[in-house]
């Protein structure tokens, strides 16, 4: 079975037909339309947009789209084979790669989060220190004892009756005892007062101000607001083009636009698209103009749109 892009061109020219009279009515590019004519794969977009532009391309020449349709997977299932293959791998890397940077995010966020908390604690027990000077204690008055009278004074005033004098003691008068001499006994000493047994009120220590954390860590309004807020990306195209949308990591999207039409996607962190047609691609991202991402006619490949 001859491939379907000479089985394309035979048909083509015994219509009389020239590329460009073939482009006019597919709105297909004269270059793409040599290269399928050729069997050139590798210049035609994905095989999504390449499938659309043999179906196009047998219904301007009045032929069976299926049988069209047969003899484009057996001339270039092949080729599309490797190139997903090729893809898959591009993507692998790419993943390992997002992974890899958001590991060291998040181990660089947990060194953070445990140098703040260890600065929290050391702050924490810098406060809880009392300093604490000791109170010097009061010096104990001293009472002077009371002089008992000397032996000679106590002859002087002794009596000269043979009774007992009467001694008043608490208000009551007792009978003075006399020694064995007949000498009258001294009187008991004087105890000295009790010294103050209060203790001395402690001098409460100034507590030290705990030392609060340099910087805290938190998200303003505008940018809370702006994270909860979906990315939307419009793409508008302004002459035939393929684009491929991968949202957020997920499967690649793919779609043929025509001039004039739309297409909006919505998104929670990213997009990554690839277009066919750079210049002729009109691409908004929140309702604002992105780019311009290359000419018309040259493929921007894996072009980032995020926050």
């Amino acid at each position: 079975m001859e491939s379907v892009g000479e089985f394309f061109k035979q048909v083509r020219e015994t219509k009389g037909l020239t590329v460009d009279d073939v482009a006019s009515k597919t709105r297909i590019r004269p270059d793409y339309v040599k290269a399928l004519e050729e069997g050139n794969f590798a210049k035609l977009p994905d095989q999504v947009f390449a499938r659309g532009f043999v179906r196009s391309y047998a219904r301007s020449l009045g032929l069976d789209e299926e049988d069209a349709m047969h003899r484009f997977v057996q001339s270039a299932g092949a080729f599309y084979d490797k190139q997903d293959e090729r893809e898959r791998l591009r993507l692998k890397q790419a993943e390992d790669e997002r992974r890899k940077k958001a590991n060291r995010k998040v181990v660089v966020a947990a060194v953070g989060v445990a140098l703040l908390g260890l600065v929290l604690l050391l702050n924490r027990e810098q406060s809880s220190v009392v300093v604490s000077r000791p109170v010097p204690e009061p010096a104990p008055s001293k009472v002077k004892p009371p002089t008992l009278p000397s032996k000679s004074a106590r002859e002087s005033v002794a009596p000269t009756t043979a009774q007992n004098p009467l001694v008043s003691v608490g208000g009551e008068k007792l009978e003075a005892d006399k020694s064995a001499g007949g000498e009258p006994l001294p009187f008991p000493p004087v105890a000295a007062p009790p010294r103050s047994s209060a203790p001395a009120e402690p001098v409460a220590p100034a507590s030290r101000p705990s030392v609060a954390s340099d910087q805290t860590t938190g998200l303003s309004l505008d940018e809370f607001a702006s994270a909860s807020v979906p990315l939307v990306l419009e793409l508008e195209a302004q002459a035939l083009s393929w684009v491929v949308v991968q949202i957020d990591g997920g499967s690649p999207q793919e779609a043929l636009l025509r001039a004039g039409e739309r297409a909006k996607w919505k998104a929670k962190d990213r997009f990554i698209i690839t277009l066919g047609n750079a210049g002729g691609v009109r691409v908004e991202l929140n309702g604002k103009p992105q780019g311009p991402f290359g000419p018309s006619g040259k493929v921007a490949r894996d072009i980032v749109l995020k926050r």
